[in-house]
Formats: structure tokens, C-alpha cells, sequence
């Protein structure tokens, strides 16, 4: 005999699928949304009394992170870095570099795993708490900098980050605007690095925290051309707009 599920409408017509859409749809959130505090800390944007920002950056160090350091510098903008342990044993002197530059550097995990993963065990309390330590640890040694900010890979928590980021002393970052620079390449830069910064700067309001990448996970010479070139464009025009860029102790924290 063979069962034919209901489908969503039907489900939705009743209250008993009400309630399970309701539930997934707080589940989705409750894992994803930015303003979500179910799963631990997360902080995505600062005061609107002032007008700063916070670049962020996930998924480095990579082996242009150098040239980004570049485009940094001749703005004088400082960034918060979020670093991934296995790139920064890849690439000490990378990470250190970011450091030395005078950036904040970030948590983002040992590995860059999926927190959600089934293989990752139920609860996964005990990995949780390994990558974030193990990425804790990684970035120390090889950067003198201990991080208080930790971001998750993909933007997803899950049961046991709230614990392990207590006991690590980390607070969880998301972001008021990302680039999705990561899911484009060289081909055809020029053009989508434009529509990058074009779109990007339309959703900028005092306070934001903005997301790119200088690494693509954990490849091997990441192509970010992409994420250069709109970088290199939308600095300027947000400075020339009157905004100014702050590392996220300084826009979350403000120094009266």
C-alpha cells in the first residue's frame, strides 16, 4: 500500500500543518537569522547614532589576502578579519601579516565545517567547542592576537555554540549586509565586482556590519578578483559618502 503525503497546502489548511510550517519556519530562522539569539550570541550591526561602519572579512587568510591588505592601507580603513585555524597554519605569515597591519582578527573555525551536519553527532556540543578552540588556538600562536569575535561558517549555529562560545569567551557575529562576492571568480570581474559594490552600498546604513571574503573556505589559491575589485570600488565611494570604517571592538564598543 502505498501513503501519499499532503502537500503544503494541504498541510497549511490545517492547524496541525500550521504549527509544523510555523516550526520550520522558526527553525530556519532561529539557525540563519541574523538577530537570532536561540543558538548563542549574535550581534550583526552597531549604534546608528554614528556614521561608521565595520568591514568584515570570512575565510582567510588566503594567498591574496596580501593584496587586499594593499587596498586597506592606502584607504587607512581597518577591518576585522575572521580567520579560519587550518588557512592559518597553511599560511602563518599571512595571518600574521593581517595582524601586524593593525586588524582585528576573528574566529570562524578550525575547519569550516557545517554545524548542522549530521556527522557532526546530536548534540555536537563536543566538535562545536573543538573547532572553535582548536581555531582559537591556531590564531594565537600564529598571530599574538587572541580573538573575541567568532563568526559561523556559513552563518549557521546549531545545538552547543551557545556553551562553547561561553567557555572560549567569544561573542557570535553575523553581518547587516553581505557581498556574495564568494560565488563569483575572475571571469567577468570587472562586471560583478560593479554590481557587488553598487548593491552593496544601496543596503549601507550607519551601524552595518558588511561581510565579504578573502578566502573561498579551505582552497588552495582562492580566486578572489572578484572580491578585490569590489572592495577596491566600494571604499572610496562609502568614505566619499561620509562614512567611517571601524574595526568591530570600535563600532561595537565606542570610546566616548
Amino acid at each position: 500500500m502505498v501513503f501519499a503525503l499532503p502537500s503544503l497546502n494541504a498541510l497549511a489548511g490545517s492547524g496541525l500543518g500550521a504549527a509544523c510550517l510555523g516550526g520550520t519556519g522558526f527553525m530556519a530562522w532561529a539557525v540563519r537569522g541574523r538577530s537570532s539569539q536561540v543558538f548563542g550570541s549574535s550581534v550583526w550591526r552597531g549604534s546608528t547614532s554614528r556614521r561608521a561602519l565595520a568591514l568584515t572579512f570570512d575565510d582567510g587568510p588566503g594567498e591574496d589576502t596580501p593584496r587586499l591588505l594593499e587596498i586597506l592601507d592606502r584607504h587607512r580603513v581597518p577591518a576585522t578579519f575572521f580567520q579560519i585555524g587550518l588557512n592559518v597554519k597553511r599560511l602563518p605569515g599571512v595571518a600574521r601579516a593581517v595582524s601586524e597591519a593593525g586588524h582585528a582578527i576573528g574566529n570562524h573555525s578550525y575547519s569550516h565545517p557545517m554545524f548542522c551536519n549530521p556527522r557532526l553527532g546530536f548534540p555536537p556540543r563536543r566538535r562545536i567547542e573543538e573547532e572553535l578552540r582548536l581555531a582559537q588556538e591556531a590564531i594565537t600562536e600564529h598571530t599574538g592576537r587572541v580573538p573575541v569575535w567568532f563568526r559561523a561558517p556559513y552563518g549557521v549555529r546549531w545545538f552547543g555554540l551557545g556553551p562553547a562560545l561561553r567557555s572560549l569567551g567569544l561573542t557570535g557575529i553575523m553581518w547587516s549586509v553581505i557581498g556574495y562576492d564568494w560565488k563569483r571568480t575572475g571571469v567577468g570581474g570587472n562586471e560583478a565586482a560593479q554590481a557587488i559594490a553598487a548593491r552593496v552600498s544601496r543596503k549601507i546604513s550607519s551601524g552595518a556590519i558588511l561581510c565579504f571574503h578573502d578566502g573561498r573556505e579551505l582552497r588552495v589559491k582562492p580566486d578572489i578578483v572578484v572580491t578585490l575589485e569590489a572592495v577596491r570600488r566600494l571604499v572610496p565611494l562609502l568614505l566619499d559618502q561620509g562614512y567611517q570604517f571601524e574595526r568591530l571592538e570600535n563600532l561595537l564598543c565606542p570610546k566616548n
